[in-house]
C-alpha cells in the first residue's frame, strides 16, 4: 500500500508542467534568434541574400506599414515575401497595420492577426504561428487570443536574455540593433550560454523611412561575421521549438509584465 503511494506521488509530480516539461532538449551554448520587423524593402534585397550565404535561420515579421506600405523603395510587396518563404525563411505576423495592440479591442486585435494569416494562406506561405508586438506595446489580453489563435511564440523587446524556464513565450524580450549600439549587441552575444537564448530585432538594413532603428549593412555583415566565426547556432524563432514546448511553457509560467519587455 506504501509503494502504491509513494508511486502515486512521483507519477503526480512528473505529470505536473515545469523546467523538465519546457525544455524539450537541453539548448546550446551560443544560441541567437534573428527575427525582422515591419518588412522594409531591405530585408529581401539585402537582408535574405546575406543571411543565405551564411546559412542561417530568421523570422520575417511581416505587416503592411501606413502609410507608404505601397511603395516599393521602402517596402517589401507579398511577392517578395513569398520568396522569402521560399529561400526557407520564416514569415509570422507583426499585423496588418504595424497596430499598437494596446489599443486594439480583441476584435480588432484579430482582424490584425487574421488579415496576414489570410495573405500567407492566399500566397502558399504556412500560417504564421510567431508574433511580434509592434512597437512593444504590450496588453494582458493579447495573450489570450494569441493562444485561441494557437500562436506559439511571441516577442517583445527589453534588452534582456531570453530564460525559456522563466520568460513566458508570449513574452520573449530581445535586444533591437541600430547603427550607434554595437558594443551592446555584441556584449549580448556573450550571454548566449547557461540555457539562455539571445534574441535580435533588427528593422530595415538599411531601415529608409525610420533612421533611428537603422542598420547599416556593413555593420549587420559585421554581426554574421562574428557569429559564424564563432560558431553561433542562428535560427528562426519557430525553430525554438525544438528546444521549448510552448504549451508547457504557458502552463508552467505565469506572464510577468514587471521584467523590462520594452525598449
Amino acid at each position: 500500500m506504501r509503494n502504491q503511494f509513494l508511486i502515486s506521488i512521483i507519477f503526480l509530480l512528473i505529470s505536473l508542467p515545469g523546467e523538465s516539461q519546457i525544455i524539450k532538449k537541453p539548448i546550446p551554448n551560443k544560441l541567437v534568434v534573428l527575427t525582422f520587423d515591419d518588412a522594409p524593402a531591405s530585408h529581401y534585397s539585402v537582408a535574405a541574400p546575406m543571411l543565405k550565404e551564411m546559412g542561417f535561420g530568421a523570422t520575417f515579421f511581416v505587416c503592411e506599414f501606413p502609410p507608404n506600405y505601397p511603395d516599393s523603395s521602402l517596402y517589401m510587396n507579398w511577392r517578395q515575401v513569398q520568396a522569402l518563404d521560399r529561400m526557407g525563411f520564416e514569415i509570422a505576423n507583426h499585423t496588418h497595420t504595424h497596430a499598437n495592440v494596446t489599443k486594439l479591442t480583441q476584435k480588432e486585435f484579430d482582424r490584425e492577426l487574421q488579415y496576414i494569416e489570410h495573405k500567407c494562406a492566399a500566397l502558399g506561405i504556412p500560417i504564421p504561428r510567431n508574433f511580434a508586438y509592434p512597437g512593444y506595446g504590450l496588453h494582458a489580453e493579447s495573450l489570450k487570443l494569441l493562444e485561441a489563435r494557437a500562436y506559439d511564440f511571441a516577442r517583445a523587446g527589453g534588452s534582456r536574455v531570453y530564460d525559456p524556464t522563466s520568460d513566458h513565450p508570449y513574452l520573449i524580450p530581445s535586444w533591437a540593433t541600430d547603427e550607434n549600439n554595437q558594443d551592446e549587441i555584441m556584449a549580448a552575444f556573450q550571454q548566449a550560454k547557461n540555457g539562455k537564448i539571445v534574441v535580435l530585432t533588427i528593422h530595415g538594413v538599411p531601415d529608409l523611412e525610420h533612421p533611428w532603428v537603422n542598420t547599416p549593412p556593413a555593420l549587420f555583415q559585421s554581426y554574421l561575421d562574428f557569429l559564424k566565426s564563432e560558431n553561433y547556432q542562428v535560427i528562426s524563432l519557430g525553430q525554438l521549438r525544438e528546444f521549448i514546448d510552448p504549451e508547457e511553457a504557458r502552463l508552467a509560467i505565469e506572464p510577468n509584465f514587471d521584467r523590462p519587455l520594452s525598449n
